[in-house]
């Protein structure tokens, strides 16, 4: 057990650590959040299974989901909230912690405040670092919002590989890139620090010596790989991410690929096009990423994993170009090293339609 950034996050010997963790944050009726897939996983057999429960969470939640968990939460007289699973399921917990006390309808364009709900993240994946950043993702009506305050970080964290065990290998190549992006993102992000590069570095190291372990089903891998993305989550709650991400979110609501596939694809194009145009420091910040990754052409090493994991670009249509310009976060936007208006966006959608 160790304390990060305010957070008490728990290594491995999930039945146990779980149950130190609810102690610590003085839950005594816990309510599970989680997917669907919790009755495959070894959790399935924690006390946490008998707690009261809601799975029906879909991937990319929509404010209209959180709101039927808040309403099984409010129904429950729990105390506090145990999510289990992946991104979307973190993210709608922290949508309840956030909206559980807020009007029904305005809960995506009013301030945040601290309910002072106790919130223990125990992610599955190994990919998004949710459980330890102070946002949320949530939907209405296909617009994304990204919903954040500080109340929103996990004060409680169980990382315990043993919950990776059962993903399949398309979840898993889809969640480390997305946090292998995350690391990337943060470190050249107009915000990164010395604090986030140094964890966005921990992170790239962490994870590229265990993605063929991690695939092949190692269980020490699957630990460690999960740690590593929890690195990258801890850097990019500090710097927040920046263009790939922002391309991503329309991509994975118009051709439905997970969000770290349809990131994965963006960032080597994005990297390109910096070192085509970027000044005298990007390019020393780019270098440095490439040597990072092992070598010297870091875009390219990128497009070498993709391949290697089976990962291609959707096809992407000819008339969706300006829509996916259009829909990109300005304030992701401006977080990126190098600016990127409409006709540049709509180049680099275009190269994915291409293949180029």
């Amino acid at each position: 057990m160790m304390t990060i950034n305010a957070q008490r996050i728990a290594l491995g010997d999930g039945r146990n650590n779980l149950n130190m963790l609810l102690e610590e944050a003085g839950v005594r009726r816990p309510f599970l959040l989680c997917g669907k897939s919790f009755r495959h996983l070894p959790c399935a057999a924690w006390e946490i299974a008998s707690a009261p429960r809601f799975d029906d969470i879909e991937p990319n939640p929509e404010i209209a989901g959180v709101r039927r968990a808040i309403a099984a939460f409010a129904a429950s007289g729990c105390d506090g909230i145990v999510a289990v699973g992946g991104g979307s399921v973190l993210d709608t917990a922290k949508g309840v912690k956030a909206f559980w006390k807020t009007a029904p309808g305005s809960e995506l364009r009013g301030e945040i405040t601290d309910t002072g709900l106790p919130l223990v993240a125990v992610p599955t994946t190994a990919g998004s670092g949710s459980e330890s950043t102070a946002g949320a993702v949530i939907y209405e009506n296909g617009v994304k919002y990204s919903a954040s305050h500080p109340s929103l970080l996990p004060g409680y964290v169980l990382l315990d590989g043993a919950l990776l065990k059962t993903l399949p290998a398309y979840q898993k190549k889809c969640t480390l890139l997305d946090a292998l992006c995350q690391a990337i993102e943060s470190h050249w992000s107009r915000k990164a620090s010395a604090q986030s590069r140094a964890l966005a570095e921990a992170a790239i190291a962490g994870i590229l010596p265990e993605i063929d372990a991690y695939l092949a089903g190692e269980d020490a891998a699957a630990q460690r790989m999960l740690e590593a993305a929890n690195l990258a989550g801890q850097a990019i709650c500090l710097t927040a991410t920046t263009a790939p991400h922002a391309m991503s979110y329309k991509l994975t609501k118009l051709y439905g690929i997970p969000h770290g596939h349809a990131v994965a694809v963006c960032l080597p194009r994005v990297w390109r096009y910096m070192a085509a145009c970027g000044d005298g420091a990007l390019q020393s910040e780019l270098h440095t990423l490439s040597r990072l990754l092992g070598g010297t052409d870091g875009a390219g090493i990128m497009e070498g994993l993709l391949e290697k994991l089976g990962i291609a670009p959707p096809a992407v249509r000819a008339e969706d170009l300006d829509a996916l310009a259009a829909s990109v976060n300005v304030q992701r936007l401006a977080n990126n090293p190098l600016p990127l208006d409409t006709a540049a966006l709509r180049a680099l959608y275009a190269s994915l339609a291409s293949g180029t």
